[in-house]
């Protein structure tokens, strides 16, 4: 072997390689700009030479592509290359956009008629290691395995792969020297040539390692017999049949390195990088993180034109595979008073995700991404997942080390299945936006952002494509996804400094965030991450029986309509309802139409068969698809459970939703609905307690108007809406009918939504008049609700919102809209909102005490499902009596009102029994 060579080595870029490995690697994210054009070869191809210059920044670099048209070999064998389809259009339009990137990066760019990229750096190889250069070549392609010698090897930029003459060896099973002829007798498919006939992976190996290469095999054709592979012994004649075949397999599989070229070695330094036509090309195609990253890397001044996406200087942001950075990262972390914190898994469901990567930002602008977890063929190094939890564990679980994330609870379920109980959760950038005005923007990263930053995130589309093509995270290649995580650090940090300050100065606010919503995280992972058992045998049998009632109410429904239709369609059922049938025109769509929305077909039932055989179809028929089908199917296969997520940040008036599956809209008042919560199930030892608030919302009601009337019943134990009736009515309590008590209910409760006469006489199948009157006696009897409602709407118009109890704002938007419909719309909105808002507060500080008391109790028991005012827990037989006593303290303590907060509770096998 010749001495080392210290100059540092000459990178030869296989840019036709790459090229079309960049564009079906990002082929399933579709990366587009903005206006369609696609950029996902690009994008991989420019950070795949950003790699190389890293990491060769003292070396002559080249990059080399195929020119157009045919070369040499078409002139050989008019065949060649003729099976390969045309290139297509997405990767032709990226071709010019490539080269442009390569010539503004600085680096020399060739591309010579006659012959193939391959036959460039060939040459170029051979001129190095004359001068006793080593050569590297970035490349993915096997053929030019050829040119490995004691100088030259490979490395494959997207595998992290490096091939040096073992290397070769190891892959191929044979040396560097014989892999031309390897190519020759096989063959290759891809470039079409022929090789020869029925000669395959094998039989190449065991003659090349048998007999050595093409033309000693011609030579020793009489030893071939011996090798005893498939076909050895007639292997003599098959070759002297085909030869001519394989020595013009061989001439076109050889690399030629004796091209003319225009530049020598010498000519290859890196030049200074054009920032300006760079950063004009990286706008052009919309590669903000590109822009960011290079500008970390000292390639563009400090400060450059903003293009319009970002509200301040971009971030420094970085991947970490090295555990020396990770430690660095792990002290700063530690010294910091407040970092920023997110995972990212592969899915949203954080029952099943499995933990691919987390990010931290400890100052905005810097942020750090981890990958823990990316397993793409190729991926470079990583950390281990187990080691990096490992060190994190103490500080994610120490409550001194104050931490804010965006949406925490999902990081703090996901870490949870790896046994970190995440504590010091101080801030969370959704609700802290959701508490200072939860209707101003949408809650989620990309809305806040845009919202509170003026700033336009990378989003998930971007770095992963859409559809049934969206690659899940560990498949994203860590220089697109380092940049993704690392932002959603940096933009959270941003978030929490951008919106505290304005809920602190809001102490209402502030207290709303501190007091109710944020306790609120930690008790509704765990309960999510216990779910609810529920008896997947009883619903798909329910599915069954639904299954055929549908089907005998399809039929009565085509006997009622005289011709059969689908119940489904809109337009059928128009047709049939009003041109057909010629059934009353209750409401019109906008465009003009006779609607068949529901409260349309509600009223219509009252009197025609049709439309309630349509009704009733299609809620046995979402019944089926939402719960009877879907539930069973959503039983995690570990835990034998459901596990639903509860969202805080959705509702205008602080409720909590829930989703996959959503509890909230379970029916209760049908026998079929009821059903559906009979399979709702306690195990075996355990019974279902159901915890509920008896009308809250006209008890809160009473205790906002402090009308004497409301109070009195509550305070008495009366039945409210057989107190109102004999008020409204004129009658003795005990003389009230069922009709009367109805009616008082209706007005009630509806008065509380902002019921007008109109809806009241619909509601009721009274007229209007009487509707009114029956308005007028009840704010006669209760004229504390009348000024409430007046009160609160002058506050609205004044103020722009309404507040609960606690101090949470409801912002009105609409509250002096100069559109009547708008404006009564928001009028409804404020009297009710304080009602709805606040009776959402108090069942949330109910569930805080509640935690707080079963914590410190012992007792096996815990809270599994919280639905509307309720709450319902799996209790063991022995602790039932004790949490029943106890429930009702805690929950009837949750707030001071003026009226005493009434809890009923129901214990039993299923959650329908105990309701």
């Amino acid at each position: 072997m010749s001495e080392p060579v210290s100059t540092p080595p000459l990178i030869l870029v296989d840019g036709s390689s790459y090229l079309y490995r960049a564009f079906h690697a990002s082929e399933r994210a579709n990366l587009r700009t903005a206006d369609g054009r696609p950029t996902g070869a690009i994008r991989v191809m420019t950070n795949m030479l950003r790699s190389l210059m890293r990491q060769y920044q003292d070396s002559h670099v080249a990059v080399i592509f195929d020119a157009r048209g045919k070369n040499f070999r078409h002139d050989l064998y008019s065949e060649y290359k003729a099976t390969r389809k045309p290139m297509p259009d997405d990767l032709r339009s990226q071709i010019e956009p490539i080269h442009q990137i390569v010539r503004a990066l600085g680096l020399p760019l060739l591309m010579i008629d006659g012959v193939e990229a391959d036959d460039v750096i060939g040459t170029l190889a051979r001129q190095a290691t004359e001068k006793k250069i080593n050569t590297i070549i970035s490349t993915g392609d096997k053929d030019i395995a050829q040119l490995v010698t004691e100088h030259v090897s490979l490395i494959d930029t997207m595998n992290d792969v490096y091939t040096d003459q073992q290397g070769v060896e190891s892959r191929f099973g044979i040396p560097a020297n014989l892999i031309i002829d390897y190519l020759a007798l096989m063959g290759d498919t891809s470039d079409n040539i022929p090789g020869m006939p029925g000669v395959g992976e094998k039989t190449a190996l065991a003659l090349l390692n048998g007999i050595g290469s093409i033309d000693e095999i011609a030579g020793r054709l009489d030893e071939v017999a011996a090798l005893g592979f498939r076909g050895s012994k007639n292997f003599a004649g098959k070759f002297t049949e085909h030869q001519e075949t394989v020595m013009l397999s061989r001439q076109l599989a050889t690399i030629k390195t004796d091209v003319a070229l225009p530049v020598s070695i010498d000519n290859l330094a890196m030049q200074p990088v054009d920032q300006e036509q760079l950063l004009a090309l990286f706008k052009e195609y919309e590669f903000r993180t590109l822009i960011a990253e290079l500008d970390k890397d000292g390639f563009f001044s400090a400060s450059h034109e903003s293009d319009g996406t970002a509200s301040g200087a971009t971030g420094e942001y970085s991947v970490v595979t090295d555990e020396k950075e990770f430690l660095d990262w792990m002290k700063q972390l530690e010294a910091a008073q407040l970092f920023a914190f997110d995972t990212e898994t592969t899915s949203l469901d954080y029952m099943v995700a499995d933990l691919v990567g987390v990010s931290f930002a400890i100052e905005p602008g810097k942020a750090v991404y981890v990958p823990v977890a990316h397993d793409y063929l190729g991926v470079p190094t990583q950390l281990k997942r187990e080691w990096v939890l490992a060190k994190l564990k103490p500080l994610l679980e120490d409550p001194a080390k104050p931490k804010v994330g965006q949406n925490i609870k999902y990081d703090q379920s996901v870490l949870a299945q790896y046994d970190i109980q995440m504590q010091g959760v101080a801030f969370d950038t959704m609700l802290e936006s959701y508490c200072l005005n939860s209707v101003a923007t949408r809650h989620n990263m990309d809305a806040l952002a845009k919202y509170y930053l003026g700033y336009k995130t990378i989003k998930y589309e971007d770095i992963a494509g859409k559809g049934i093509k969206q690659l899940t995270f560990n498949q994203v290649g860590l220089e697109i996804a380092g940049p993704y995580a690392a932002e959603d650090a940096d933009i959270t940090l941003r978030l929490h400094q951008a919106i505290w300050g304005q809920l602190q100065s809001e102490p209402a606010l502030q207290q709303v965030f501190q007091k109710i919503e944020m306790p609120l995280v930690d008790i509704l992972s765990r309960i999510e991450r216990h779910g609810a058992l529920v008896d997947g045998v009883l619903l798909k049998q329910q599915s069954l029986e639904i299954g055929q009632r549908l089907k005998s109410l399809e039929q009565a429904a085509h006997d009622a309509a005289g011709e059969v239709f689908n119940l489904s369609s809109p337009k059928q059922l128009q047709a049939l309802l009003f041109d057909k049938l010629q059934l009353p025109v209750i409401k019109k769509t906008p465009k003009g139409q006779p609607s068949t929305a529901e409260e349309v077909l509600q009223e219509l039932a009252l009197d025609y068969e049709l439309p309630r055989l349509v009704l009733e179809h299609r809620g046995l028929s979402k019944l089926k698809s939402t719960y009877t089908d879907k539930l069973p199917q959503m039983i995690n296969g570990t835990t034998g459970r459901i596990h639903t997520s509860y969202h805080q940040a959705v509702t205008a008036t602080g409720r909590l939703s829930s989703s996959d599956p959503n509890l909230q809209n379970i029916p209760i008042r049908t026998p079929e609905g009821r059903r559906v919560r009979q399979a709702f199930i306690a195990p075996e030892g355990y019974k279902l307690v159901a915890a509920d608030y008896s009308q809250i919302e006209l008890r809160i009601m009473a205790h906002l108007s402090g009308d004497k009337g409301l109070l009195d019943a509550f305070a008495h134990g009366l039945d409210i809406h057989k107190a109102t009736a004999a008020d409204v009515f004129g009658v003795a309590l005990d003389e009230v009918t069922t009709d009367q008590r109805r009616s008082a209910k209706a007005i009630n409760f509806g008065l509380i939504y902002g019921m007008s006469s109109f809806g009241l006489a619909k509601q009721l199948g009274v007229s209007r008049k009487s509707a009114q009157e029956y308005i007028d006696l009840y704010f006669a009897r209760y004229p504390g609700v009348l000024r409430y409602m007046e009160v609160t709407k002058d506050f609205a118009r004044e103020k722009g919102y309404v507040e609960t109890i606690s101090g949470r704002r409801l912002y009105l938007p609409e509250i002096n809209a100069r559109t009547s419909t708008r404006r009564q719309g928001a009028e409804r909105t404020a009297i009710n909102a304080p009602m709805q808002g606040t009776a959402a507060d108090i069942i949330k500080q109910a569930m805080i005490r509640v935690d707080e008391w079963l914590k410190t109790s012992g007792l096996d028991a815990r809270v599994i499902m919280q639905v509307h005012d309720e709450l319902v827990l799996e209790v063991a037989h022995e602790s039932v009596e004790t949490v029943v006593d106890k429930i009702k303290e805690q929950m009837s303590s949750a707030a001071r009102l003026s009226v005493p907060l009434l809890v009923e509770v129901g214990i039993g096998d299923n959650w329908d029994e105990a309701h």
